[in-house]
């Protein structure tokens, strides 16, 4: 293991040994595994993996903060750009978040929906582990009054039957399972993993089925250059089917989501040669996925021009591409900072606001790294989202 990086606790490494062993058996019966599949076990084994496990991942006291774990100020936000879609849906509208964390934004969202009187009828979330299923239940049973959690509702798999709202997603596209590929000979490769005679992961390379070798073709015509031999990066060819099965059947209603990334054109640089790969273990970030199976986050970045592509192909609009900062401060930062620093009860609550609003804003910080997406179904939205148009970077996708 990286000598940088602490060491795991005798329980956390006996459970990722489990899983280790999992994959290795697993390796055994079928072959190596395409990094996808490895990566989907790392992170989503039941009981096991990364998202399916009890360890904490949120906060100080995890592997990475997600901006609801700074305070309500980005909740707030979101909720005020998309309460105008709410209404629009009328009595029956729901909140579809995907994922959830700690539940934090969950209820900062459904306070200042309840303050901006456009409360959804439902509020659905679509939670993969069991653990942060109960931390969210009990997180918000204790935050939110009887009527606000009585709209709280926990999903198993996406609704499968027509619905309207708000679906919204923080931080959840970059931890969908990728495929890694490369050029050898001017032909597709797709990285896989395999069991070395010592028992350790490591990577090989397998040409690309038709699949991963369209999707990689269709990006080199995008760019209108091929890619260099030996170059390695990452591609999502699944995100069409993933959107359609996640919102196939909202009727009416937006579509936000928030994550860090590029556009396609900075995505695969020329000199981005080993793609945007990341993982995240106790607030150090490294570039080994192969180690700590079950106990670190693998991400990569989000090609944003795919996603636009993505949810054009499943029938939305767009509405509106901007940088977090961007979009924070046309949903209303600006007014929900002031609230909160009038009413903090002390100068070390003003502070903290202060420091929020630096992380989720500031260049260096979140406010560029991280970008917004947002897309609209059978609404209005020159009338709807007026603030959102003004600050829309489409262009550069």
């Amino acid at each position: 293991m990286d000598s940088a990086l602490p060491e795991p606790s005798a329980d956390e490494a006996a459970h990722s040994a489990r899983l280790a062993e999992a994959i290795r058996h697993e390796i055994a019966a079928t072959g190596p595994v395409s990094f996808a599949r490895f990566m989907e076990r790392c992170l989503y084994t039941p009981g096991l993996g990364y998202y399916s496990a009890g360890r904490l991942k949120f906060g100080k006291d995890g592997d990475f903060i997600t901006a609801p774990e700074l305070g309500a100020l980005f909740a707030r936000c979101v909720a005020r750009a998309q309460a105008p879609a709410l209404r629009a849906c009328g009595n029956d509208a729901v909140w579809f978040e995907l994922g959830g964390g700690s539940g934090a934004f969950a209820r900062d969202c459904l306070l200042e929906l309840q303050v901006l009187d456009a409360l959804p009828r439902h509020y659905w979330l679509l939670e993969p582990s069991a653990d942060l299923r109960e931390r969210q239940r009990d997180r918000l049973r204790t935050d939110l009054s009887r009527d606000l959690f009585a709209r709280c509702a926990w999903l198993d798999r996406p609704p499968q039957h027509p619905w309207s709202g708000v679906l919204f997603a923080n931080e959840v596209l970059d931890a969908l399972p990728i495929t890694r590929f490369t050029l050898q000979g001017g032909e597709v490769f797709e990285e896989h993993v395999d069991v070395n005679a010592n028992g350790a992961f490591v990577r090989v390379d397998r040409p690309a089925d038709p699949l991963v070798a369209g999707a990689v073709r269709h990006l080199q015509r995008h760019l209108g250059r091929e890619f260099e031999d030996g170059y390695r990066s990452e591609v999502l060819p699944q995100l069409p089917w993933w959107l359609e099965a996640i919102a196939g059947e909202q009727t009416r209603g937006a579509a936000l989501f928030v994550d860090y990334g590029y556009v396609r054109r900075e995505f695969y640089l020329p000199d981005r040669r080993d793609g945007t790969l990341l993982c995240h273990y106790r607030h150090r970030a490294h570039d080994d996925p192969l180690i700590l199976p079950g106990l670190q986050d693998i991400t990569a970045s989000i090609d944003f021009t795919a996603l636009a592509e993505a949810g054009i192909g499943a029938g939305f609009e767009p509405v509106t591409y901007a940088f977090q900062s961007e979009f924070l401060i046309a949903s209303g930062l600006d007014a929900a900072f002031a609230a909160a620093y009038e009413s903090a009860a002390d100068e070390a609550a003003r502070y903290a606001l202060a420091q929020q609003v630096k992380r989720l804003t500031l260049p260096g910080e979140m406010g560029e790294r991280f970008q917004a997406m947002s897309f609209a179904r059978d609404l209005d939205i020159d009338a709807l989202f007026a603030p959102l148009l003004e600050v829309d970077r489409s262009e550069r996708l």
